[in-house]
């Protein structure tokens, strides 16, 4: 249940970082929804169980978990944006 809530938010940071704060404007919504679920998702999945201070059991929330990935996936929104604007990519 984890992923399906942490790519949820990234889904909904992707697409408000495209809405109110104009970013990733010119590769469209879509792509900043996908930016904001693998983020969310590497977030989550990846780099939680190595941060986290105790067991993680699966199928229970985790609020540590979740703080991560979204701010994973604010981190990849912002350094997608960077590298589109100074790359062009």
């Amino acid at each position: 249940m984890n992923i399906v809530i942490w790519m949820t938010a990234g889904a909904l940071i992707g697409w408000s970082s495209w809405a109110f704060l104009k970013a990733n404007r010119e590769r469209g919504a879509f792509v900043s929804v996908i930016i904001g679920i693998v983020g969310a998702f590497l977030g989550g999945y990846g780099l939680a169980p190595l941060f986290a201070n105790g067991i993680v059991t699966s199928g229970e929330f985790n609020p540590f978990a979740f703080a991560l990935a979204l701010a994973t996936s604010i981190g990849c929104l912002a350094v997608s944006d960077m590298a589109y604007q100074q790359l062009g990519i």
